[in-house]
This record gives structure tokens, sequence and C-alpha cells, in this order.
């Protein structure tokens, strides 16, 4: 009975071993999956849109002056996209 534990065991970790992408995978799906060219460029699109709307809900509240020098600088990159 002892003999047959241990092959169990050692059967169980040898298959976890093998299928180890198969259940990092399953565990831990990757959230950023882009199928084509057009879904990665509306993805970057709708992160770009978020930071602006965040950036000028920011400005908004109390002016251009609440933002800084850098927060400044990358609405302007932004902008020019």
């Amino acid at each position: 009975m002892n003999e047959l534990l241990i092959l169990v065991i050692i059967v169980v970790g040898v298959l976890l071993f093998f299928n180890r992408e198969w259940i990092k995978k399953r565990i831990f799906p990757d959230k950023h999956t882009n199928y084509t060219i057009d879904d990665q460029f509306n993805s970057d699109k709708r992160e770009r849109e978020k930071e602006v709307d965040r950036l000028l809900s920011k400005m908004g509240k109390n002016g251009i002056n609440d933002l800084s020098p850098k927060e400044r600088k990358r609405l302007d990159e932004l902008s020019k996209m």
C-alpha cells in the first residue's frame, strides 16, 4: 500500500510537470490577448483614451495648474496622436 501511494504521488508530479503550461494558462489567463493588429490598435487606443480622460478630469476640477509638468507633457503627446 505504501509503494502504491508513492507511485501515485510520482505519477501525479510527472503529469503536473509536463502539463504546467496548460495549467498556468488555465489558472492565470493572459489578460491582453490580442488576436489581430486591429485588436492591438483598438486596445492601445482605449488605454490612451482612458489616460486622456483621467488627465482632463483632473484638469477640469481645479484648472490646468493642477497638472504637473510631466502630466502636461503627456497630455500634449496624447493630443497629437
